[in-house]
């Protein structure tokens, strides 16, 4: 099997080296993204939410900002953490919070999950240019040689181009199929968190007469002073 992999690339021409190139690039894309998306980050919707409830309930602000400290620092607790914080103030300034550490932890779950779709096409393309030269190749050559020869070269040329156009096509298949399913782990873990911001806010605004504020106020004006000296 390897070895037939060599001599068909071998065959291929230097149409093979680019999409070897984009191969080898879609693999490392691939694997910074599921371990991001599925090692480094964790699905901490349910049971961040189901403990966050009893201490809101509770109007125990000071345990669900610790029970938040002693989390992962994923993309959920981070934002929800941030509204929290903000709870003495403004409903407006709430939702700010929210919002402002909702947009900085998107980019990173949509970091470069992209590039596959755009390497599944460039490796088509990059076959299809390999195909192509071949074809011109193989007919140019064919109308200069000895009738004899010309079966050979006929059959070397068109070699050439299809295993061009397979090992594009063999690239990029996997590549789309990756990209679609990184992008539906992405979507779902962002559709996480605007569920989380709403259920915060929800809970922020129905309970915020049960918490303790002293806790944030006192917190706040120790940075303050803090700045001034």
């Amino acid at each position: 099997m390897f070895e037939s992999l060599v001599h068909a690339f071998k065959a291929g021409g230097w149409g093979m080296w680019p999409i070897a190139a984009t191969a080898v690039t879609i693999v490392a894309v691939t694997v910074d993204r599921i371990i991001y998306l599925f090692f480094t980050i964790s699905n901490q919707k349910e049971s961040v939410l189901r403990e966050l409830y009893k201490y809101i309930l509770r109007g125990d602000l000071g345990g669900a900002l610790r029970f938040l400290d002693s989390q992962k620092a994923g993309p959920i607790v981070k934002v929800i953490k941030a509204g929290l914080l903000k709870v003495h103030r403004s409903d407006f300034e709430v939702q700010a919070a929210l919002d402002q550490a909702s947009l900085q932890e998107m980019p990173k779950i949509e970091a470069r999950t992209g590039y596959l779709a755009v390497l599944s096409n460039a490796a088509v393309l990059f076959g299809l240019l390999g195909t192509i030269s071949g074809l011109i190749t193989c007919f140019g050559a064919v109308a200069n040689v000895d009738p004899s020869q010309k079966a050979t070269i006929l059959a070397a040329g068109i070699a050439e181009a299809m295993n061009c156009t397979a090992f594009g096509l063999g690239t990029s298949i996997p590549a789309l199929l990756l990209f679609a399913w990184l992008q539906a782990r992405s979507q779902h873990l962002i559709d996480d968190i605007n569920e989380s911001v709403v259920t915060v806010m929800n809970l922020v605004v129905g309970n915020r007469d049960q918490f303790d504020l002293t806790v944030l106020q006192n917190a706040e004006g120790e940075r303050a002073a803090g700045g001034r000296r």
